[in-house]
């Protein structure tokens, strides 16, 4: 059990050396002695990333479901599953035990498959977060259904383009949903998407607002009255370890969003393994992961890695700041939560409010916090550490992808010494390296570049849904047999890694992986520049082409225009070649930036395409007034 539960510090450099030098009989073990299988693997894993092609567990059988539930029926049947937390404190929190999630999940699965759903249909799922949320999840599971969850904050036309992009043949939403003050009209959303999505055959309605909604006939049902006549048995579906679970979309750089599949086997086995540990969970812990099912940190870390280990997960359905900004705490407080993992941007809105937020709640249970979503700022680190883990519990600063299934370099707590704003060592198993522009890996510590990854694990997504040529394109192209993972990150003197962030999206031109930051770069050694950013544009004929935005110094104001654009793409025709030049360059007074200055590319990509009319909320920009002075220019 050593193996699956690591102590100290020690300990965790054995297991990891084990895991890099023997990753076949390492990855074995875990598998072997934590899950159930209904037939084993012929192989641990194979792989080829000059393909890429990757397979784990090649050839064993099993439902995750069963990992999830079943297995807990006897042992912890009437132990909390989910605690579902309400928007509105005044309505009760609900306690959904193993045994009656098992029984809920069963009969959703048995609608699903009345209403046509089999093994291998996709299903999309656009709910707020309510029980039926990870219900819907997991009956799809159970049949063998790929889920598709779409993030119920999404447009009609975002919902749209993912129904589409995998070909979905049925909808599960709510009449609407309820988040902080406000009430939306999901339903309606739901029908203004279908207008163009002919393959969606029924739509499975949840009644959360009771508010007044078009029911279509024919394709729209209430889904209460059929859960009411199905049986709670069902049958998990045997899947293969590399069957697909679920498809999830995360937004390109350019172009439509990604959908990445992750499969059943090698995802089960990595969460698991990497929930346990990250979290120390322990068999009465109360886990809350503040996250929305809609993206990868729900299905990992709220639903699937705590499930398969029998831990008791709380879903949230409110907002940090209703009915006031001690709500938080106020559920920490309520539930005695032992393990607390949220945002950085949630935590630095809850510091610029008064600390009698916090000071009025008990958390005196608070074990271990978690950081997720992007690099936490040693300001808002100390704020964390100081007043909300009282000095006490350790804070695990995360970093993983939606692509990478699950949490890569982290942490472990009680066990890492912690530094602000490092996400320290990579988790067992993980091969981090960082590479320079010319493609060579840099060795040793102090050193600053690409982050990649160079060995697979196991719950790495397999491919994009439909476009295994942008998977290879995207993250297997730059560097020869590495997954580039887009961002960008330093090691310090002990081997802790910080992430810088992104590295600013690999743009594909004509066929060509171009990085911004080098052409940046080449900009910037002009006299008359000060600053630039390059994002990609869509281009009828190259895919993508190159827009730069470019702040002058005083020398450059006075000059011809025309002649600076023609030597500025003289210079990155000299630094990297002409197929870096850049198709339009605006010359601008400043560039949209976050309070802690990082460029704002979205923003900047939005411009570049023409697409103005949702940017998004600016208002928490440095500088929002300088984004309708680009618009006002824009090219």
């Amino acid at each position: 059990m050593s193996n699956y539960h690591i102590k100290h510090l020690e300990e965790y450099f054995q297991l990891y050396r084990k895991s890099v030098r023997e990753p076949e009989n390492f990855w074995e073990e875990i598998a072997e002695e934590h899950f159930v299988w209904k037939k084993r693997w012929e192989r641990v894993f194979r792989w080829d990333f000059t393909k890429p092609e990757v397979a784990w567990f090649e050839g064993a059988k099993l439902n995750i479901t069963e990992n999830c539930l079943d297995r807990h029926l006897y042992v912890r049947g009437n132990k909390t599953a989910i605690l579902f937390e309400p928007n509105d404190p005044k309505e009760e929190a609900q306690y959904i035990t193993y045994k009656q999630l098992h029984a809920r999940v069963c009969k959703l699965a048995n609608v699903l498959k009345e209403q046509g759903v089999q093994k291998g249909d996709r299903v999309c799922i656009y709910l707020p977060m309510i029980p039926e949320l990870a219900i819907s999840v997991l009956a799809c599971a159970r049949i063998g259904a790929i889920h598709s969850v779409v993030f119920a904050g999404f447009s009609s036309q975002a919902l749209a383009t993912r129904i589409n992009d995998c070909d979905c043949k049925m909808v599960i939403t709510s009449d609407g949903s309820y988040r902080g003050a406000k009430t939306t009209d999901l339903k309606g959303i739901v029908d203004q998407s279908l207008e163009s999505c002919p393959g969606v055959k029924s739509v499975l309605v949840v009644k959360r607002t009771a508010a007044s909604i078009h029911m279509e006939k024919g394709r729209d049902h209430w889904l209460q009255p059929l859960l009411d006549k199905v049986s709670d048995v069902c049958a998990a579906e045997v899947m293969d370890a590399e069957d697909p679970l679920f498809i999830l979309y995360t937004s390109g750089s350019t172009g439509k969003p990604k959908g990445m599949v992750h499969s059943s086997g090698g995802y089960m086995v990595f969460t698991a393994y990497t929930f346990k540990n990250i979290f120390r969970y322990q068999e009465n812990d109360v886990y809350w992961c503040t996250a929305d099912i809609g993206w990868i940190t729900g299905h990992s870390y709220i639903v699937y890695g705590p499930l398969a280990n029998g831990a008791t997960t709380v879903m949230f359905e409110g907002v940090p700041s209703y009915p006031d900004y001690g709500r938080f705490w106020d559920v920490v407080a309520k539930h005695k939560v032992t393990q607390f993992y949220t945002a950085p941007t949630a935590i630095r809105a809850l510091a610029k409010e008064s600390l009698d937020f916090v000071d009025a709640h008990d958390l005196s249970s608070l074990k271990v916090l978690g950081t997720v979503g992007e690099p936490i700022n040693e300001e808002a680190w100390h704020w964390y550490n100081n007043n909300i883990g009282r000095n006490k519990s350790p804070i695990v600063d995360t970093w993983w992808q939606t692509e990478t299934g699950g949490i890569m370099i982290s942490p472990i707590p009680f066990v890492t010494p912690t530094t602000p704003t490092y996400a320290t060592l990579p988790f067992i198993g993980i091969q981090p390296a960082l590479m320079d522009e010319q493609g060579e890996e840099l060795m040793g510590n102090q050193v600053e570049g690409r982050l990649c990854i160079k060995f697979p694990w196991p719950s790495m997504a397999r491919t994009i849904w439909g476009d295994h040529k942008r998977y290879y394109e995207t993250y297997f192209s730059t560097y020869k047999n590495m997954y580039f993972t887009g961002d960008g990150a330093l090691r310090n003197a002990v081997g802790y890694y910080r992430i810088t962030g992104r590295v600013d999206d690999v743009i594909i031109v004509s066929g060509h992986n171009l990085g911004t930051a080098p052409i940046e770069d080449a900009i910037n050694e002009h006299p008359a520049v000060s600053e630039s950013a390059i994002v990609g544009f869509p281009h009828d004929i190259k895919g993508n082409a190159l827009y730069g935005f470019v702040i002058l110094k005083e020398v450059g104001e006075s000059r011809d225009r025309d002649n600076l654009r023609k030597e500025i793409n003289q210079q990155i025709t000299e630094h990297i070649g002409p197929i870096a030049k850049l198709e339009k360059i605006q010359f601008v007074p400043g560039l949209p930036k976050t309070r802690s200055g990082k460029i704002m590319r979205r923003i900047l990509r939005k411009i570049a395409s023409q697409d103005t009319d949702n940017l998004g909320d600016i208002s928490t920009l440095l500088n929002p007034e300088v984004v309708a002075s680009i618009i006002k220019d824009a090219l």
